[in-house]
């Protein structure tokens, strides 16, 4: 059964279906009990009320049954010493002889009977019972116990049915909130009034809302970004085209197809840092990062692969501070950092200067710091928190750039809880790019 409501009617019917069986089987055991104790408590008086003598009907061999005791089927019987019967009831049938004192069980006609033996001057006096009377007597008031239950059953379900349906209600409010929302509607659902079971899972559909409403909009900022960045590129590329199908000389036709060549070449950058931009952006949505990193082997690879690009333009690029520092993050996230941090450093740094990228551990505390320094113009103060942003550049920077680079490498940052510091290097004169990390 998928109903949960059916599922707990279910349930709850084989609940009191089970606790009046239950509870008719203890008053069967109860009542034998003291069927039992009343009925031989009955015999062993009758057995010693002949002690005294023989009743009437010593004459016919038949004892009379007491009326109060006809009901109880009570079997009489008395024995003579050489085992010959004596006396027996009126209309009941004969036992065979007990010679067993006491309570005994015998079987006889297809039935069991419980005889009780007394000998007193020479004979034996048996008093019987049919069991059969006892188990009626038994079932009778187990029945009557278990009545009462099976009778208010269909009540109790009504009832249960009831309070099923009020308690599943704020489910299906839920649903109706749903139901009733557009395809863009991201709000949150209302928690208040929630059963505390049904709490915790509105709340973390409430979070994956939130997620979804800020991949939403990181979709959308990328759309409107690249839209509105691309569009002086595709138009330089278009008049660069035009310009080499004008050209009359070889000489012109070669210079068109080194500025058409500069210019896919910074378009395809710029969409690449779009892009870049757009995944870190989207990651911020997702779980904490979890995976146990070596800062400073990304940072030797991020190094290593910077490194012929520094040799080409005279800069000493060179890593330095921690053998191993074990931090938590996405390694693609914390290597697209680096990269951008370094190929920013080796752009504004002027060639045969100087880039250092450093890996130390704060001073009295748990942190493992990243810097990032060179010996270029660096950036002003008051310009250090603008440059973050996207697309932003500096007036007096080069034409190349796209303005993204150190937004991708702030986005990072954020991604594991951090944020980029901005400051004067002051071994080099430059820019320090500092980032700081809990570590492992």
């Amino acid at each position: 059964m998928r109903s949960l409501r059916a599922r707990l009617l279910v349930f709850v019917l084989l609940a009191i279906l089970a606790t009046a069986l239950l509870q008719a089987g203890l008053a069967w055991r109860a009542a034998r009990a003291e069927a039992d104790a009343l009925f031989d408590y009955q015999m062993r008086q009758t057995a010693q009320s002949l002690r005294a003598g023989l009743p009437e009907g010593l004459a016919t061999g038949m004892l009379p049954i007491p009326p109060q005791q006809q009901d109880f089927d009570f079997v009489l019987q008395i024995w003579t010493a050489d085992g010959s019967l004596l006396l027996r009831s009126a209309d009941r049938p004969e036992l065979p002889p007990q010679a067993v004192l006491g309570f005994a069980e015998v079987g006889a006609h297809g039935t069991t009977y419980r005889v009780y033996s007394l000998m007193t001057g020479g004979l034996v006096i048996q008093v019987a019972q049919d069991m059969a009377v006892r188990r009626r007597m038994a079932g009778e008031l187990a029945l009557r116990t278990a009545a009462p239950v099976l009778w208010l059953a269909p009540v109790l379900m009504l009832a249960v049915g009831w309070l099923v349906r009020s308690t599943l209600a704020p489910v299906g409010r839920v649903r109706q909130q749903l139901a009733a929302r557009h395809a863009d509607d991201l709000t949150p659902v209302a928690e208040k009034d929630l059963p505390e079971e049904l709490q915790p899972l509105v709340h973390e559909f409430n979070a994956l809302l939130a997620r979804l409403g800020q991949a939403f909009e990181v979709q959308q900022r990328f759309v409107a970004d690249a839209a509105h960045e691309l569009r002086s590129p595709l138009a330089a590329l278009k008049l660069q085209v035009q310009g080499l199908r004008r050209a009359t000389d070889d000489e012109t036709r070669e210079r068109s197809l080194q500025r058409l060549d500069s210019g896919i070449e910074r378009a395809t950058r710029l969409v690449s840092q779009l892009m870049a931009l757009a995944r870190q952006q989207a990651r911020q949505a997702e779980a904490a990062p979890t995976q146990a990193l070596d800062l400073v082997a990304l940072a030797r690879q991020a190094v290593s692969e910077a490194v012929p690009e520094a040799q080409a333009r005279g800069q000493d690029l060179g890593l330095s501070g921690l053998d191993v520092a074990m931090v938590r993050g996405h390694a693609d996230a914390l290597t697209l950092l680096l990269r951008n941090l370094i190929e920013n450093g080796l752009k504004y740094t002027p060639e045969g200067g100087r880039i250092d990228v450093g890996v130390v551990r704060a001073a009295g505390s748990s942190e493992v710091v990243l810097t990032v320094e060179d010996s270029g113009p660096g950036i002003p103060e008051a310009e250090r928190e603008r440059v973050l942003d996207r697309f932003y550049r500096l007036p007096d920077a080069p034409s190349t750039g796209s303005g993204l680079g150190l937004a991708i490498a702030q986005s990072v940052a954020q991604l594991h809880g951090s944020a980029l510091r901005l400051d004067a290097s002051p071994a080099l004169g430059g820019l320090r790019v500092r980032l700081a990390l809990p570590a492992d």
